[in-house]
């Protein structure tokens, strides 16, 4: 007998419109773990300290969340379940410090913790105090501390569960998550060969079921029922073209981000830097060939071995000096929060004299400006007023690269087109 589901998973890997495709081989998606992660620690060392206060509005909650929001269309709206709903005084983790501590003592218990049982044993204990408004959706944070333990959580991935597995799994309940996840583990282990350890991969496909751009197989065992079933896939392109323009936007931006990072390169080289491409992003094409063709294959020793190098190897662009010093670090925040960004400057800041004082830069649309100034008043960000971070707009990039390039000596043609923050 065909295997539907087998069937089903086949075609949603194929589709270019899957979150398959548009965001669990996405590039940039790796590189958020980490910074999300530092996020959860903030959080939990501001709740120890009694200095988390009373609001999420400008909180590092919102700072964390809003980032995991952020990431294309399967957590979107990951941030609902955290906004303080006045009426209702939820979710009672702002105006009750005992709930905020036990919250807090929730994502450090998780952050330490390595084993399925310490991880469901955390939920089981912040579930039995019953906090008003705290339910599952905090299952989006314990993802990226454990993504092949912990399924991401929103009402598309329970609809499509639901549907696949014929359950009646509820929103809102830690049990109901938690019987969720066992039925998520066991598909994944059945279908292992084409999804993946990371539980980001079959969270995505049951996101794309519970949406409706891929029909569940049908429950009954008639020919008749799996013919109409499997004549209603193949048509399921058709139908989801309505989805296609969202898509297209995303995949643009990314040829953007690509080039502006090559523009960087190009200048680095051309001043006689030795230049460092984000460690996910060298293989990308560019212009007939790899982004990263032309420079260094290996970070230099001081900064391999450096406390935060897991997090440096992914900054966008690096320009090395002569002395194996990073002269200039480049971020480019095309459409995305600008948080991982700012952890993996933080990493390198923090990493003893690698980098030369006053060579980060944001590099952005014209237009962001105003949103990343908005965004470094956060008290999350409170640290980076002292490390002389730029902005750099891609509109006087793009019309001085050229000449800095032939006239420029050093790091003084780009900082005379950046402006402080």
């Amino acid at each position: 007998m065909t295997d539907l589901l087998r069937v089903l998973i086949e075609r949603w890997r194929e589709d270019p419109g899957s979150t398959y495709r548009t965001w669990f081989l996405w590039d940039e998606r790796l590189k958020n773990f980490r910074s999300i992660r530092r996020g959860i620690e903030q959080v939990v060392e501001e709740i120890e300290a009694g200095t988390f206060g009373n609001v999420y509005k400008g909180s590092s909650l919102e700072t964390i969340v809003g980032s995991i929001a952020e990431q294309r269309q399967i957590f979107k709206g990951a941030d609902h379940a955290f906004l303080w709903k006045p009426k209702l005084r939820i979710p009672d983790i702002y105006e009750n410090s005992g709930n905020q501590r036990a919250f807090g003592r929730l994502l450090h218990h998780c952050s330490c913790c390595s084993t399925e049982q310490e991880l469901v044993d955390g939920i089981e204990t912040i579930d039995r105090l019953a906090i008003k408004g705290l339910g599952p959706a905090v299952a989006n944070l314990l993802y990226f501390l454990h993504p092949t333990l912990m399924p991401p959580f929103n009402t598309a991935i329970v609809n499509g569960f639901n549907a696949v597995t014929g359950s009646k799994v509820k929103l809102g309940r830690w049990d109901q998550y938690l019987a969720m996840r066992r039925g998520i583990l066991e598909l994944n282990r059945s279908y292992r060969d084409l999804l993946s350890n990371d539980l980001g991969a079959i969270a995505g496909f049951l996101f794309d079921v519970g949406t409706g751009r891929f029909t569940a197989p049908p429950a009954g065992t008639s020919d008749s029922a799996k013919d109409a079933w499997l004549s209603e896939l193949s048509k399921a392109r058709e139908s989801a073209k309505r989805l296609e323009a969202p898509i297209a936007v995303a995949r643009e931006n990314d040829l953007t981000h690509t080039e502006v990072q090559a523009w960087l390169r190009d200048l680095g080289l051309a001043l006689g830097y030795r230049v460092w491409i984000a460690a996910n992003d060298r293989g990308r094409p560019y212009n007939g060939a790899t982004l990263a063709a032309g420079c260094i294959d290996r970070l230099p020793p001081s900064v391999e071995e450096a406390a935060g190098a897991e997090s440096i190897r992914l900054i966008d662009v690096l320009w090395i000096d002569a002395a194996s010093r990073v002269t200039a670090a480049f971020e480019v925040e095309h459409t995305t929060s600008i948080y991982s960004g700012i952890v993996r400057m933080l990493d390198l800041a923090l990493s003893s004299d690698l980098h030369a004082t006053g060579g980060l830069f944001l590099v952005a649309p014209d237009g962001r400006e105003n949103e990343v100034r908005n965004q470094l008043r956060r008290p999350a960000f409170s640290r980076v007023a002292d490390l002389q971070v730029r902005f750099l707009p891609y509109g006087e990039l793009e019309r001085n690269k050229d000449a800095i390039a032939r006239f420029g000596t050093g790091m003084k043609g780009i900082e005379a087109i950046a402006r402080l923050l």
